[in-house]
């Protein structure tokens, strides 16, 4: 269950820049169904294209991650969100805060790089389109289905930006929210430890190697 729930989570979140050209950006991004149809397929249909490369070198999943799916992410907001009340940010110095959202940045791209090894061909539907106009924060539902396996239903959340674009920034699965689920993981120690401490934990974590899943 929770193999899928990353999977898919990998495959519409993660965090960093891409350049796309500005024109092809805004229409992309301002409509949030089909910025996660195109992420979706243009994910996947990088994973199968460089499924050699990505056997003989697994840290392939790490480029995917960055190329394919960190434009789609707030990643600011999500960290901030992640730090939540354990340090005050209006208190915390600018640079302080933009070194935790790169490291929490770098350690998620390696977490779905990592998850990605697993990934053997499961479909992703996206819930029809429906109307959002002046809406501000946006659940979309998706089903991941895996034949001979019951259907796993995960609902993403987006937030629009002030240019009217359209970030993926938390996902629901069985219950679990990612942001929740990550500030419970870290919001102790950045009241113990303090940020930048965790920053530098994060950043250590980010270089883990990324490795194939063990035969079973």
């Amino acid at each position: 269950m929770m193999k899928f729930y990353s999977i898919l989570l990998s495959a519409v979140l993660a965090l960093g820049a891409a350049t796309v050209a500005a024109e092809s950006e805004t229409q992309k991004f301002s409509d949030p169904y089909k910025m996660m149809e195109l992420l979706a397929d243009n994910t996947f249909s990088r994973i199968a294209r460089d499924q050699a490369k990505i056997e003989a070198d697994p840290e392939t999943l790490r480029q995917i991650v960055n190329e394919e799916l960190v434009p789609y992410i707030d990643s600011r907001y999500a960290a901030y969100r992640v730090i939540g009340n354990s340090a005050d940010l209006r208190k915390t110095p600018r640079e302080e805060l933009m070194a935790f959202v790169d490291a929490f940045q770098s350690y998620m791209v390696a977490t779905y790089a990592g998850v990605f090894t697993q990934y053997r061909d499961q479909k992703v539907i996206i819930e029809p389109a429906r109307d959002f106009d002046g809406q501000k924060i946006l659940t979309i539902k998706t089903r991941v289905i895996d034949p001979g396996k019951p259907d796993i239903n995960i609902e993403f959340k987006l937030r629009r930006g002030t240019d009217e674009n359209w970030l993926v920034f938390d996902m629901v699965a069985e219950g679990i929210s990612l942001l929740d689920s990550k500030r419970a993981e870290f919001s102790n120690l950045i009241r113990q430890q303090g940020l930048s401490n965790v920053t530098q934990i994060l950043l250590e974590k980010a270089k883990t190697p990324i490795t194939k899943p063990e035969p079973k």
